[in-house]
């Protein structure tokens, strides 16, 4: 069986601070993290996640974990709410380590604790991540890929092509809001085939357009590599689709639920 992480060889956790924010998109927003502590996080490219620490609304500072092993939850689900940060997994977009700054870009996708921070961001405002490791893990006799994913993990594959060897051989199904919402400046290896797919206003839910795209495609030939990332649908239907109709190993397809329709994540 594929490994699910690829966990890190040593952590901490690190506090940070806003330097500045940058709207994408439309339905896209980066926000720029940095300070000294920086350095203390290996960037290690691809799909690197991270837990992401920021203030609730109404919170004047930023209260971070203090231990850096798994112990960590237990300790903010033991602070009070009036000091208890919000939490989410986020994918690190981009490190310019020679200037000290880490991107990550925010998916804004209804009306989430985690969009409003983003939205609101200021220059100086305190941040805190915790390195959580990788997920994108080919084994290396793979000969083609597929990458698939909605908006929420759009970030995650554009790393995971700005990092990739020149001899990726793929196929990449994006699914986004609006057609605006599609990149003009796609960094990938000349083998990778990026098709874009924009709901624009479609009441389907997010996802569907990339799992129907999926089964009408002509996918690589031999031992394949899948990575599927998105609303939880998506990332199942893929995977059954794949397992069910062509016959692919299951233990050839890593498929990960960033988040499920209509539900809002806990933390």
């Amino acid at each position: 069986m594929l490994p699910k992480v690829q966990s890190p060889t040593s952590r901490r956790m690190i506090t940070l601070k806003v330097l500045r924010t940058t709207r994408t998109t439309r339905n896209f927003t980066t926000v720029t993290l940095g300070g000294p502590e920086l350095e203390h996080l290996l960037p290690t490219g691809f799909d690197q996640t991270v837990r992401l620490f920021f203030p609730r609304a109404g919170q004047s500072g930023l209260t971070m974990p203090t231990l850096s092993n798994e112990a960590w939850m237990a300790q903010v689900l033991l602070l009070p709410k009036s000091r208890r940060p919000r939490v989410r997994n986020y994918t690190v977009r981009r490190v310019r380590a020679e200037l000290g700054e880490l991107d990550i870009e925010f998916a804004l996708h209804g009306d989430t604790p985690a969009g409003a921070w983003a939205m609101g961001a200021s220059p100086g405002d305190p941040a805190g991540i915790f390195d959580m490791g990788l997920t994108y893990l080919p084994p290396p006799d793979t000969v083609g890929q597929l990458l698939v994913a909605d908006e929420s993990a759009v970030p995650a594959v554009l790393a995971i092509l700005e990092d990739a060897p020149d001899s990726l051989v793929a196929e990449v199904f994006l699914e986004v809001p609006e057609t605006a919402d599609i990149r003009k400046d796609v960094v990938a290896p000349e083998g990778v085939r990026v098709h874009w797919l924009a709901r624009d206003g479609s009441a389907d839910l997010p996802g569907r357009l990339a799992l129907d795209a999926v089964k009408d495609a002509a996918l690589p030939q031999g031992r394949s590599y899948t990575w599927i990332a998105g609303e939880s649908g998506l990332a199942t239907g893929v995977r059954r689709h794949l397992v069910r109709d062509r016959g692919v190993p299951k233990a050839d397809v890593a498929f990960y639920g960033y988040w499920r329709h209509g539900r809002s994540s806990p933390g």
